[in-house]
């Protein structure tokens, strides 16, 4: 049993994709899609992955001229601040991130002041002009490998706090967390109660769970990891069945690349609204009228693009 809510599966016609495909051929754009989105859009795309992997994907693409990211708002940010030379649209301008809206500058400069010999490292899920204020920047993959990588004890880091304290127990460092409540609405609605239900059914399945998630999810998962982690676990063990703590969207990928495996959602409300409003007509109308334009402020982008290479320098 694939758990794919009706929300989702609206298909894509014939007419629409080969326009859509057309009018990327006139632009010379390619369409990047993350793990979250709408299963027609990760067929419509060039590339699916996690947010920065998708950025990256961009800046190998050195013939491409625009991009269309199908995500949400600070996902699109990165991959204008990493491409500056092309075009980054946002086929939803209202598709934002409920905790990168968490985090302000203002709560940033406040903790410097504070904590004056403190390094900042901001999770990818920040806006911009957040980034801009950070020392260093990480992803839920290499979280660990950066704080570890840092030489000091104490770290101030936003906006999740899960993640804080999931990387606090693998580092033994002390995360100060950005805001103190930062958290991921989605992630939150996991619950292990129902894993363990879910666990009587199927005892043999690997609960696959993402770092956002809260401490009681975590312990009881088998692996803990980014969505572009967990689709790799998926497709590298030998188990057949899995149960997986993370957004519904990344369920269609992980069939794709596993047809012989079955998954089952921890929780099958976890939906993201936001990242679930862009629809085949958005991207293509975003193709079409070049809407909406990722417009960063060359100050802003310039200390925000130093935060992530800084990050890739790491790993």
């Amino acid at each position: 049993m694939l758990f794919i809510p009706t929300l989702i599966s609206l298909g894509t016609s014939m007419d629409l994709a080969q326009k859509i495909q057309q009018l990327k051929k006139e632009k010379k754009a390619i369409i990047l899609a993350h793990n979250y989105q709408r299963p027609e859009i990760q067929d419509l795309a060039d590339y699916t992955g996690d947010s920065i992997e998708l950025s990256r994907k961009a800046m190998n693409e050195k013939d491409a001229e625009c991009i269309i990211f199908s995500a949400v708002d600070f996902m699109a940010e990165s991959a204008s601040i990493l491409n500056p030379t092309k075009k980054v649209l946002l086929p939803r301008k209202d598709a934002k991130c409920p905790m990168a809206k968490m985090l302000t500058v203002n709560q940033i400069r406040q903790a410097k002041t504070k904590y004056p010999k403190v390094p900042v490292v901001l999770y990818v899920n920040t806006l911009a002009v957040c980034k801009a204020e950070a020392d260093i920047c990480c992803t839920s993959a290499n979280a660990v490998e950066v704080v570890n990588a840092l030489d000091a004890d104490t770290i101030l880091f936003g906006p999740d706090k899960n993640l804080a304290e999931y990387v606090a127990e693998k580092t033994g460092k002390t995360l100060i967390p950005l805001p103190s409540d930062g958290y991921c609405p989605t992630h939150l609605r996991f619950q292990s109660d129902e894993v363990k239900v879910l666990k009587m059914q199927y005892p043999n399945a690997k609960v696959l769970v993402h770092p956002e998630c809260t401490k009681e999810m975590r312990l009881i998962a088998d692996f803990i990891g980014s969505t572009s982690k967990i689709c790799s676990y998926a497709k590298e063990s030998n188990i057949k069945t899995f149960i997986v703590g993370t957004e519904s969207g990344i369920l269609h990928r992980l069939q794709k690349e596993n047809p012989a495996k079955t998954f089952y959602l921890a929780f099958e409300n976890a939906v993201c609204p936001n990242m679930k409003r862009t629809t085949p007509k958005d991207i293509y109308l975003s193709l079409k009228e070049e809407k909406h334009l990722i417009d960063i402020p060359k100050a802003t982008a310039k200390k925000a693009q130093i935060s992530l290479e800084r990050m890739f320098e790491i790993g």
